[in-house]
């Protein structure tokens, strides 16, 4: 192992730790300052994610943004691809995909031009620590290639690191949302991979 992947894996361990703490006190009203973001894109295709384990629920913001405009979750297509995003409704009957996340039965594949990205912790740069699968970073690597693409992490505030080592292929947050604040990330102050 790396000396950075090494080092993720330490931070990664201490970000599940403060995750499952903020979840466990987690109230009402979680995602209220992601709708009031997402209602300024209304009608722009966006992808969120159905939350697992402790992460912080996005569904109500979704759901407000799915009476405006098309909303996906993210399908794994296979390790070491870049995930596809099927349309999601409120009421759309769902199944058991990968990773226990739940996906549409039918798959009417969209591409987002935002991304409500879920993350194990996140620094004030914009670096996100994820799973370790790469994901995401293909993903947006993928749709940025194509067009401009918003990627927003939602997270708990607990889950803010001091800094988060940066690989290549790591893909930098534009915002940062939690229960609490909204952060825009100035591209100066964005992640350089090093």
């Amino acid at each position: 192992m790396s000396g950075s992947a090494t080092a993720k894996a330490a931070l990664r361990k201490l970000a599940f730790g403060r995750r499952k703490a903020a979840h466990a006190s987690q109230a009402p009203g979680m995602a209220a300052l992601l709708s009031g973001v997402l209602a300024g894109y209304r009608g722009v295709p966006l992808a969120g994610y159905m939350p697992i384990r402790t992460e912080i629920d996005p569904l109500p913001a979704m759901a407000e943004a799915a009476a405006h405009g098309p909303v996906g979750v993210p399908v794994i297509q296979g390790t070491g691809q870049p995930l596809r995003f099927c349309r999601w409704e409120p009421d759309a009957p769902m199944t058991e995909g990968p990773f226990g996340a739940r996906i549409p039965l039918v798959h009417e594949v969209i591409e987002p031009e935002i991304l409500i990205v879920p993350l194990v912790g996140f620094d004030s740069s914009g670096g996100r620590l994820g799973y370790g699968g790469g994901f995401y970073d293909r993903t947006l690597e993928g749709l940025r290639a194509r067009r401009a693409t918003l990627a927003i992490g939602f997270a708990y505030t607990a889950q803010e690191m001091q800094t988060i080592p940066v690989e290549p292929t790591d893909q930098p947050l534009d915002m940062i949302v939690t229960e609490r604040e909204v952060r825009r990330i100035p591209r100066r102050a964005r992640i350089c991979p090093t």
